[in-house]
């Protein structure tokens, strides 16, 4: 089953739950437009390699549509569409302005010099230019994509148009037009849903056990901002493996590992496993932090953490999904656990346009409220509906899309 047929399962559940309408289901179901382009770059070589770029706007009902561009080897179409779809979901479940938009290239970015990810990056943004736009589609990082590829693409965009339109894209470095907290916004927003979970449940968070699947940009923030806390993080993993230890690990020496040799599993005097096995080890939350589909029904039952936290996109299946609903595992989906991003890239497009920026604290100050009351939302649906949060989560994203279709005249 594609990641997109993944999603529609998740709306057709919700849709059952709150009695969507079948014409608002309908609407929901198919994104507005999808694009598809090659993107011709000349190598450091001297010869030309053609790559392919997608762009998906799911819906641009609610505002611009709003969604990352990822550069990976496994992206297509049925990704970037199921992506786009999740983005309308997402931002409607923190009840922001926006839509859901997606977008990706074909590639391995580890194999390609700067100058040659420069020109593929311009390349990609000329060819998509005449659907973008600050009032139209708004894209920001993912996957193997980061602030500097991002002011690559808002100059891009700024020299095609003729005018200075920084605010085409967020995540961008905070001298280009970036918002301050851009960067940890991912785990932070998620660290705050946890920690507000953790309070409406009375759970005693103190020395709770976590493991971190994925040790990029998320997964190192959330493991920084969990151990501060008093979490104790005791498993972590990258691509190319992970580490465990039950007493406990040292955050701040694996980081450093990780950037001198490439990997966490360089870490001395822990225990080295797969991913897969990490997963599946000692722990009170389990967060997913790496690419999708990572719990699946194959393994679903080997999940020992009574709390997974969602902060890659899709990483559990619906299969899986049922299988730890029976268990008694509490999934903090995706779609409200990691739109912390969404959130603050909201914000800094609101600071483009204002052309008036906020401090830390005060993005911060905004972040934690709407994360807050979106749990506060989910959570509601969740017990209205008798059904599990990530059925909630969708019930409360929907039935906003919904009124806003009938407002509209669409429905």
């Amino acid at each position: 089953m594609s990641l997109f047929q993944n999603t529609l399962k998740q709306i057709e559940k919700a849709s059952r739950a709150m009695r969507l309408s079948d014409d608002a289901k309908e609407i929901i179901s198919a994104p507005e437009r999808m694009l598809e382009v090659s993107i011709p770059v000349r190598m450091d070589n001297g010869k030309i390699k053609v790559f392919q770029g997608f762009r998906v706007q799911h819906s641009t009902l609610r505002g611009p549509a709003k969604g990352g561009v990822r550069f990976h080897y496994e992206t297509d179409m049925e990704e970037v569409k199921a992506l786009a779809t999740w983005m309308s979901i997402k931002c409607s479940v923190v009840n922001i302005p926006l839509g859901g938009g997606k977008g990706g290239i074909t590639c391995n970015p580890k194999e390609l010099s700067p100058a040659e990810l420069e020109r593929l990056t311009r390349g990609f943004v000329e060819a998509i230019s005449p659907i973008i736009g600050p009032d139209k589609d708004v894209p920001a990082p993912d996957v193997n994509t980061n602030p500097q590829i991002m002011a690559w693409f808002a100059d891009e965009f700024s020299k095609l148009k003729g005018v200075n339109q920084l605010g085409v894209v967020t995540g961008k470095p905070i001298e280009v037009g970036g918002s301050l907290g851009r960067g940890q916004a991912t785990a932070q927003g998620g660290v705050y849903v946890l920690n507000k979970y953790c309070e409406t449940e009375e759970i005693d968070q103190k020395k709770l056990k976590v493991i971190i699947q994925g040790f990029g940009n998320a997964g190192n923030n959330a493991a920084q901002i969990l151990k501060a806390q008093g979490f104790e993080i005791v498993g972590v993993s990258d691509s190319k493996g992970g580490i465990y230890s039950e007493s406990g690990l040292n955050v701040d020496e694996i980081m450093k590992i990780k950037n001198e040799t490439g990997s966490v599993q360089n870490t001395p005097n822990v225990e080295k496993c797969t991913n897969e096995e990490l997963i599946e080890k000692n722990c009170d939350i389990l967060i997913l932090a790496a690419l999708e589909n990572q719990v699946h029904k194959d393994n679903a039952n080997n999940i020992k953490a009574k709390i997974i936290l969602e902060l890659a996109n899709g990483p559990i299946t619906p299969e899986a999904d049922e299988i730890l609903c029976e268990k008694g595992v509490e999934v903090i989906p995706d779609i409200l656990a990691n739109a912390g991003g969404v959130t603050v890239s909201y914000f800094e497009m609101v600071q483009n346009a204002m052309n008036y920026y906020w401090t830390e604290e005060e993005v911060q100050a905004k972040l934690k409220t709407i994360m807050e009351q979106s749990l506060e939302d989910v959570l509601r649906e969740k017990n209205r509906c008798k059904c599990d949060m990530r059925t909630g989560a969708f019930i409360s994203a929907i039935a906003r899309i919904e009124k806003a279709l009938s407002l509209r005249g669409r429905i």
